[in-house]
């Protein structure tokens, strides 16, 4: 199609891909993390990685969510068909959620168990919840639940993308790619 939707700005591009890149670090570490036959030193490093930069995906979650609420988004283009435009806003909603639920519930599993955070221990930041075994095993449930959804939902959001940038070529993966946005003409 000929016509190009008005893209994002940069900073909403730069939270994107930042965030993109660290949610699949994330995941990657995640399941590597919890795999049998790691060495111990090999396990404790990405245990050490999951959660500090867990704690940094979920403080960019919140100033994400606050940049979304406070600047609007360029629409879609008119072509796009209704269920496109109605799939697109859910799966962007449950990300929005997932970013949010998954560091939540991070923390939460890691604190109830009695486990650091470095990085929030070397900011001396209070613990928000008491240490709890029932607390903490509900949490893990609910992250390794939200591991799934994350995973499946980003799947479906890459794939969406690309069938929009490879095979469509119809401006709505311009509207994030590249990371800065061009200059106006």
């Amino acid at each position: 199609m000929s016509r190009t939707p008005q893209g994002y700005a940069t900073t909403a591009r730069l939270f994107h891909w930042i965030m993109a890149l660290l949610v699949i670090a994330m995941i990657v570490a995640g399941w590597l993390m919890v795999q049998e036959g790691l060495s111990r030193t090999l396990q404790n490093r990405l245990f050490i990685f999951h959660k500090n930069v867990g704690v940094l995906v979920g403080l960019l979650a919140v100033l994400r969510i606050a940049y979304r609420l406070l600047t609007p988004t360029p629409p879609l283009p008119a072509h796009l068909p209704a269920w496109q435009a109605r799939a697109a806003a859910a799966s962007h909603t449950a990300l929005y959620i997932l970013l949010i639920v998954m560091p939540v519930a991070g923390y939460v599993r890691v604190i109830a168990g009695g486990f650091p955070i470095e990085a929030l221990n070397a900011v001396n930041a209070p613990f928000l919840v008491p240490k709890s075994e029932a607390l903490a095993d509900t949490a893990k449930a609910v992250h390794f639940y939200g591991a799934w959804a994350i995973s499946l939902v980003l799947g479906v959001h890459v794939l969406a993308a690309l069938q929009h940038g490879l095979l469509k070529r119809d401006g709505v993966f311009s509207r994030m790619w590249p990371p800065v946005a061009p200059k106006s003409r």
